[in-house]
């Protein structure tokens, strides 16, 4: 499964928030990283069909996605940076009723959520309210929410804001394990969540590019620049400042 954004442009009155943004999306876990106000929601409210573009478009193994109508939404899963939960429900109860939302019948439903439910470690509070949770469990209840229908690719903006260390780790290590056969995108501004994770970063700044690689493609370029290359000192090195 391919996702291509070709020349993908979001204006806002004299604002331009993204700009002729451009780049193929693979199987693999992809890092979007870049200050507030960088253009990375924004993107990712195109991907998942919430925005329409100003310009340009968004291609599905060479398909615009604006003639796919529900079979595109069927591929992607999303998971939103505010945990906006129904918290008097269950868990078992909340994934039905997402399930149901997302046009999945009962039979299939019945055997994806309790794997989905093992596959958060949440099975041992699966019939309890999710408002009893904490922050890192309420954020593996968004990603089982996002996995749910088995979509080939899941949209995660700003995942990790919140969370302590060790429920940072525990979501990384979610995060790789789900991504095995599917296409991940991760929006966030926190470097080290991508150090570990992403196969692939894209720094994102003022609605542009300003650079992208793999990992050891990223450390090749600076290592004439940075005695010690690393994601956050590639950041720092280009200079990012938020717009807000």
């Amino acid at each position: 499964m391919i996702l291509t954004a070709e020349q993908l442009t979001k204006e806002y009155g004299s604002k331009r928030a993204l700009d002729a943004f451009s780049y193929t999306f693979g199987p693999g876990i992809y890092g979007l990283l870049g200050p507030n106000g960088a253009g990375k929601t924004t993107l990712m409210g195109m991907i998942t069909t919430g925005l329409k573009p100003t310009g340009g478009r968004l291609l599905l193994n060479g398909t615009d996605i604006r003639t796919m109508g529900k079979s595109y939404r069927k591929v992607i899963g999303f998971m939103p940076q505010h945990q906006k939960l129904y918290e008097q429900f269950s868990l078992s109860r909340y994934l039905y009723y997402i399930a149901a939302l997302k046009g999945m019948k009962k039979q299939e439903a019945d055997r994806e959520i309790p794997q989905i439910i093992e596959r958060v470690n949440l099975w041992e509070v699966r019939n309890d309210r999710i408002g009893t949770f904490s922050g890192g469990m309420k954020q593996r209840v968004l990603v089982a929410q996002a996995i749910l229908g088995n979509p080939g690719i899941v949209v995660m903006d700003e995942p990790t804001v919140g969370l302590d260390p060790k429920e940072r780790v525990n979501f990384r290590n979610l995060v790789s394990d789900i991504a095995k056969d599917k296409t991940i995108i991760i929006a966030t501004h926190i470097v080290s969540d991508l150090e570990k994770l992403a196969s692939e970063v894209i720094f994102l700044n003022h609605g542009h590019i300003v650079e992208s690689g793999t990992i050891p493609e990223l450390y090749a370029r600076y290592k004439n620049v940075l005695s010690d290359p690393s994601v956050e000192q590639i950041y720092m090195q280009l200079g990012m400042e938020s717009e807000q």
